[in-house]
């Protein structure tokens, strides 16, 4: 949810407010429902969904029922009580304060802060207490995972890190003349509260495209296409025929443009290749004049002094002949010397000509692709970006095969961790031992749901390449891979995760268990 959407949803809340707070109620795992009535006398539901990789906020209507399902939402049911009195949003951000007021009673509540932060993977709801200390966390966050700040109970609430952009509410035409020149995407990276959906809004506004450069008449419908979405920044602008093709055409350059610069890059990489390979059938006659400087040393072994640079010999056909010599080598190791390097160069040769045709043909077959992406029209780009790319280099991981026959892949360091999760498919099957290091296993379910006995078989893998090895009841976390993210700047192989299930096996390696 981008900044600027927050801020229009909070201008029709705060017409609201201070608002009744009727109770709360928890429909899922990662949402909150807390049921108000407004200064109009209407009641509403206001929902926040703060789970990533989509956190949201909404007003609904209705009755949204759910008892508290972790301990830290059992902590906001006990303490966000009062009406709700304020709804602040930090600069643009996606970062949202709740205030409530408290309540009086046997036991008295005191006021709370509930902050919202939809910064999408890092998404996060964090309970304050009336000085902004962290009372509760849904999610954590330490330094390791963090450098700039860490949330969690006992430590006061810091934000995410400032920035600097400019603010469309207060902006001037003067200001966004930053982007003169510059395609319009770049208004992202210098406005604050848009991101790439409201761009593209911008964009249908404007009657111009992401990678249009701004020229001084370009900016001036930007500017009036911004001050119109911080009115209403709501979505669904139609868009013309002649502007749909044109972002069609961009889409497709846009995709077409890595890809050929892929191919091109495999040309060059295989065009060296085949120089390499003639220049090796060139050498063959250097190959032919090593040889006979050996046969020559042999033949004239008494006139070659230990320890000479170089020797100077009667050739076969009577011509002198000048050899290298290295002086640390008897003359019988050089000639021995110069056979091998005539054999190498031998070797070279008799593969040159073996892989020249190959070399040729693949030449050949990367501009007939080449040609066709030039050709391709947008579907045929997508497929193409989707095509796996074939591996290379060393295998990746541990291999091992469940007892049902899905293949288990298993981290061996923090790089490999890191590269088999980020390469895992979204509804493959995510292990780690739970709260201690250890390998990311990874059950290649692809979306499937295999028996109990393959879950236990990945967990005891995960179990027992981690610190908890050999111990009598480890608990596992598992989750679909599509719920596993590596935070910003966290080191490889760290990762945050939702939507676990726990499984307590024994840390030793399942009998079953053969590497494949």
């Amino acid at each position: 949810m981008e900044g600027l959407l927050i801020h229009a949803f909070l201008r029709e809340l705060r017409k609201e407010l201070p608002a009744l707070n009727l109770g709360l109620a928890f429909p899922e795992e990662g949402s909150l429902a807390i049921l108000l009535k407004g200064q109009s006398g209407r009641i509403f539901n206001l929902v926040a969904r703060y789970r990533p990789p989509s956190p949201s906020l909404a007003l609904e209507e209705g009755t949204l029922l759910g008892e508290p399902k972790t301990p830290f939402q059992r902590q906001v049911q006990a303490r966000v009580k009062g009406p709700l009195l304020e709804a602040e949003q930090i600069k643009l951000d996606r970062v949202v304060l709740f205030r409530f007021a408290g309540e009086k009673g046997f036991v008295d509540t005191p006021p709370a802060t509930l902050v919202l932060e939809a910064t999408g993977r890092n998404a996060n709801l964090i309970l304050l207490d009336e000085e902004g200390v962290i009372l509760g966390v849904d999610r954590p966050i330490t330094r390791e995972v963090n450098r700039y700040r860490q949330v969690k109970p006992g430590l006061p609430y810091v934000p995410p890190p400032p920035y600097e952009k400019l603010d469309p509410r207060t902006l001037t035409l003067e200001e966004l003349r930053v982007l003169l020149e510059k395609p319009l995407k770049e208004v992202v990276r210098h406005v604050d509260g848009i991101g790439l959906e409201l761009l593209r809004e911008l964009a249908k506004r404007a009657a111009l495209t992401p990678e249009t450069p701004l020229d001084e008449a370009g900016l001036a419908r930007v500017f009036e296409a911004l001050k119109a979405l911080v009115e209403n920044p709501s979505l669904g602008t139609a868009l013309s025929q002649e502007l749909r093709e044109k972002w069609a055409e961009e889409e497709k350059e846009a995709l077409r443009k890595p890809l050929l610069e892929a191919l091109k890059q495999e040309q060059k990489t295989l065009s060296a290749r085949l120089s390499d390979y003639h220049r090796a059938l060139e050498r063959l006659e250097e190959a032919e004049s090593l040889r006979q400087k050996a046969d020559l040393l042999l033949a004239r072994l008494k006139e070659v002094p230990r320890g000479a640079e170089k020797a100077v010999l009667e050739g076969f056909d009577g011509k002198p002949v000048e050899i290298p010599l290295d002086p640390t080598l008897s003359p019988q190791e050089n000639a021995r010397k110069l056979y091998d390097r005539a054999r190498r160069l031998e070797e070279l040769a008799e593969r040159a000509l073996e892989l020249i045709p190959q070399t040729e043909e693949k030449l050949k077959a990367l501009e007939r692709e080449m040609e066709r992406v030039r050709q391709a029209d947008l579907q045929e780009l997508l497929d193409f970006s989707r095509k796996p790319k074939e591996r290379k280099g060393p295998r990746l991981g541990l291999r091992y095969t469940s007892p049902s026959g899905y293949p288990v892949l298993v981290g061996r360091n923090a790089k490999e961790n890191d590269l088999l999760t980020r390469m895992a498919h979204s509804e493959d099957l995510w292990f780690h031992a739970q709260g201690v290091p250890g390998s990311h296993v990874i059950l290649k379910a692809e979306g499937r749901n295999p028996p109990l006995d393959d879950l236990l078989f990945a967990a005891r893998l995960a179990a027992y390449y981690s610190k908890a090895r050999g111990e009598n009841q480890v608990p596992v976390d598992y989750t679909r891979k599509k719920h596993v993210w590596r935070p910003r700047k966290a080191a490889p192989g760290q990762v945050l995760y939702t939507h676990a299930k726990t499984l307590f096996v024994e840390g030793t390696l399942p009998k079953e268990a053969s590497e494949g």
